[in-house]
């Protein structure tokens, strides 16, 4: 406003100028304090992952007594070996079929939790926790014990019903049985508990949408339930599927990559071939061998997220 009560155009737009830049400094301001607060945490991401993978990729390129850079020849190495291409077979079954078992598991167990009261709701919720708070390596133990040839209480809970005793960890497809048998107990808990929380973020609109058009509760699964948790099923698998694939203390516990090595995986292999025999280099190369198998089911997996969620826009 001027002083003859005329009013001065430009006025309300640098004040609205003013305004923006006093946000924009802030909003600088706060990203970079969040920045700051972070680094700590970048620093140690740093130091626990980036570091040592590059270190694996560098060790990876060396001899075994690494003095000579051979580039790719402990891949060709290892490729050439009919015990690796095993070790692959073995590693991709393992986690595929733990995976599997464990979401249909997981999601089994939260559909019947999402149905009681919430008072029991919670009782229940605990008690079916256990086995994924328990140490892996400490409850690997307990079931050694379990299928132990000589003092198997699962085998003597079978001979009183006259069914004969199962050599668990004698034979190859008993012991895979076994690994993945320990892996599941471990590992439904997870997925019970993400998909319970996924169960309790659907809608109860869309089910009285659903009863009220006829649907049955087989049909309010299918075209209600599973459609609105698809984003949450594939990050669970996802992650679950990273874990399995590195999992090494229930091999080590359980079979020790026995029988004659046909319970391997990728990292109780890594071990032995770059502890126990000491050819740190090989060992990097096995480890590694890890990241484009998990790279592909990573790719799959989140493209058809993404394709989800652009249809959803």
């Amino acid at each position: 406003m001027a002083a003859d009560g005329t009013l001065v155009a430009g006025a309300p737009a640098s004040a609205a100028n003013g305004r923006a830049n006093t946000m924009q400094r802030f909003a600088r301001r706060r990203s970079t304090i969040a920045f700051l607060m972070a680094l700590p945490l970048i620093a140690l991401i740093g130091g626990l992952v980036v570091y040592p993978a590059g270190y694996a990729m560098w060790l990876s390129t060396l001899n075994r007594r690494m003095t000579a850079n051979i580039g790719l020849g402990n891949f060709e190495i290892l490729l050439d070996s009919d015990t690796f291409w095993m070790v692959i077979w073995q590693s991709c079954i393992f986690a595929v079929g733990a995976v599997i078992a464990k979401a249909l598991i997981g999601f089994w167990l939260a559909h019947m939790l999402h149905h009681i009261p919430a008072k029991g709701q919670r009782k229940w919720r605990g008690m079916l926790l256990i086995p994924w708070v328990i140490p892996p390596a400490l409850s690997t133990l307990g079931w050694w014990w379990m299928f132990d040839p000589s003092y198997s209480s699962i085998n003597w809970i079978l001979n009183i019903f006259a069914v004969p005793a199962v050599p668990w960890l004698g034979e190859p497809w008993w012991a895979r049985f076994s690994v993945i048998l320990v892996n599941v107990w471990y590992g439904s808990p997870f997925f019970m508990i993400m998909y319970l929380a996924a169960l309790k973020s659907v809608p109860d609109q869309l089910y009285e949408a659903a009863a009220i058009d006829g649907a049955t509760g087989w049909q309010g699964l299918r075209y209600v339930t599973l459609p609105m948790m698809q984003n949450i099923i594939s990050i669970t698998v996802l992650f679950s599927l990273i874990v399995t694939f590195a999992n090494y203390d229930i091999v080590r516990v359980l079979t020790n990559g026995g029988p004659r090595d046909l319970t391997q995986v990728f990292a109780s292999y890594a071990f032995q071939v770059g502890i126990l025999s000491g050819n740190l280099p090989r060992g990097a190369a096995v480890s590694l061998f890890m990241f484009p198998v998990l790279a592909v089911f990573a790719f799959f997996i989140l493209r058809g997220i993404n394709r989800r969620n652009r249809e959803q826009m």
